[in-house]
């Protein structure tokens, strides 16, 4: 393990340089953190026995080897294309690492912490664009729905909107939510792990953190748009376009944790919420 972080120390040290300067990777420097935790918990499950995941081990061993094999042909121009195959090849060794020594049973305990990692790797410029784009025709769509419900009078054109009173204007790639959907799906994921047993529950918890992005970041348009209908294009400079993110982001925890509550609460009854408890007979 030691050795492998002395070999990797060159990449993590400039992938902490890169996470300082981006605002999309902040989060980075915690996953390591949340990950160390979620092991820890698992340690009073761990058996006394060392059966090694031979086959495992050969899998993530050959399979980060082979990465950081390819780094360079894989690496791109940007930072972050720089860092993506590198770091890739770490998680797995890491992984192998841990399957060879620590084995199998303690694997399985510890596949999600070290799962978890994978958060760990910046994505490609190239998925970053993509997903950057499907987030903002979906936010727009959203907006679009709100501005109609509401009755306001839109013209939408692609990611263009004009509005009463003159009022035009684009959603851009910073309009995204690209950060905070990270960040909820982030903790999406390490809620179920922690509060949730069963696989669908977990899996709807995740699925739903789309849907809410896409209806926030609509939420944040319309609301801007309703501003600057109401009192003029100024409020395109308001701190609820420049600054208001996280106010938005905890308007998306309420359902989120709603939610979670009810999921929660449901596996403690046993029986979906809202459905009474068997009669019992009274003689």
């Amino acid at each position: 393990m030691c050795v492998l972080l002395l070999a990797f120390g060159g990449t993590l040290l400039a992938l902490l340089r890169f996470c300082a300067g981006s605002d999309l990777y902040s989060y980075v420097v915690l996953i390591p953190f949340v990950s160390g935790y979620l092991a820890w918990l698992q340690t009073p499950r761990f058996p006394a026995g060392r059966q090694p995941a031979r086959l495992a081990a050969a899998v993530l061993l050959g399979g980060g080897l082979l990465v950081l094999a390819a780094a360079g042909r894989l690496a791109g121009p940007a930072p972050a294309d720089a860092l993506t195959p590198r770091m890739l090849a770490f998680v797995l060794l890491l992984a192998g690492v841990c399957a060879l020594f620590l084995g199998r049973e303690r694997l399985r305990l510890l596949a999600f912490p070290l799962a978890f990692l994978v958060f760990m790797v910046p994505l490609p410029v190239a998925w970053r664009a993509q997903l950057d784009t499907f987030l903002q025709h979906g936010s727009a769509a959203a907006a679009n729905a709100m501005f109609s419900l509401s009755g306001v009078a839109v013209l939408q054109d692609n990611l263009s909107f004009r509005l009463p009173g003159g009022i035009r204007f684009n959603v851009e790639p910073e309009c995204s939510g690209i950060h905070s959907s990270l960040v909820l799906l982030i903790t999406s994921l390490v809620a179920g792990h922690l509060l949730l047993r069963t696989r669908w529950k977990q899996a709807l918890l995740v699925a739903v953190v789309l849907p809410l992005a896409l209806l926030r970041n609509g939420f944040r348009i319309y609301v801007i748009g309703q501003l600057c209908v109401h009192y003029g294009a100024r409020m395109f400079d308001s701190w609820v376009h420049h600054r208001g993110g996280p106010l938005f982001f905890a308007i998306s925890l309420i359902p989120f944790f709603g939610l979670l509550l009810w999921l929660v609460k449901s596996e403690q009854t046993g029986r979906p919420p809202g459905q009474s408890p068997p009669a019992t007979n009274v003689s």
